[in-house]
């Protein structure tokens, strides 16, 4: 292929790109962070509730009315203190022994059992739901979909410009194009999106009533169950470590705290 040609190319992969930035950038709030998406929030809606329906029908849901009652209080607290009223906000309860939680866009979100001996109290679960309701907020899932389909433009694109070449050299460079995007792109995109879940989180449970240090001390606990366990470096990893995230929920308590007035029963 001619070097005229692969310029061409690669000048139409840019312009598809810098058109696309131009007419898709939103901010996120209070962090203020500027983030593409190509989706409509009715379409990433639609899709998180056709997606949150499937879970559902396929999981052990709870049945103790403490752990559900818990899990609905704290997160109806948090969800209205994002001001994302409009939002069809509904938390469940699923019976499950890993320590995790997830969202979904549209204000859908899961905590799984094993999480709640972690989480201890209404403020650790709070820290929990804090950062699971930032993600949908934050419209991370739209976002996501947005940069897998920029880094699938920018490597069809890479791609065209060796079609006619050799074609175990299009399949190594095709291999080193998705292994360099992953790591290079995409895992760092994905840690950011939970560190700023961590970050909103933090102010959200603060503006609830609940005292947003036990975030901090959430993660302490959580460093501790994970002890023992194997995991990939963090550079390969699609979450911080749990010793980044401590170190930046700290530097982030100060802000935090000031949306932090206290509510009895909450502390």
């Amino acid at each position: 292929m001619s070097c005229l040609r692969l310029k061409w190319l690669f000048g139409c992969c840019i312009a598809v790109l810098v058109c696309v930035g131009l007419t898709a950038c939103q901010t996120v709030p209070i962090t203020g962070r500027s983030q593409l998406l190509l989706l409509s929030e009715a379409d990433e809606m639609q899709m998180g509730i056709q997606s949150y329906r499937e879970v559902v029908q396929k999981s052990k849901l709870s049945t103790d009315p403490a752990a559900n009652d818990l899990v609905k209080r704290v997160g109806t607290r948090i969800a209205a203190a994002t001001g994302r009223t409009d939002l069809p906000w509904e938390f469940v309860v699923i019976e499950d022994r890993q320590a995790n939680a997830f969202a979904l866009p549209g204000g859908k979100v899961a905590v799984y059992t094993g999480i709640l001996p972690i989480t201890k109290d209404e403020s650790g679960l709070a820290a929990v739901l804090g950062h699971e309701v930032a993600h949908a907020v934050a419209r991370h899932g739209a976002e996501r979909m947005s940069q897998n389909l920029l880094v699938q433009v920018g490597l069809a694109g890479t791609m065209a410009a060796f079609s006619k070449g050799d074609p175990k050299t299009v399949q190594s460079v095709s291999a080193l194009l998705g292994a360099g995007a992953a790591v290079g792109l995409m895992l760092p995109w994905s840690r950011s999106q939970e560190s700023e879940a961590d970050h909103l989180g933090l102010i959200y449970m603060a503006k609830a009533g609940y005292n947003p240090s036990a975030a901090r001390d959430l993660w302490i606990r959580m460093a501790e169950a994970s002890k023992g366990h194997d995991r990939p470096p963090e550079f390969l990893s699609t979450h911080p470590s749990e010793t980044t995230r401590i170190e930046q929920i700290e530097a982030w308590l100060p802000e935090a705290s000031q949306y932090y007035r206290g509510t009895p029963g909450t502390r």
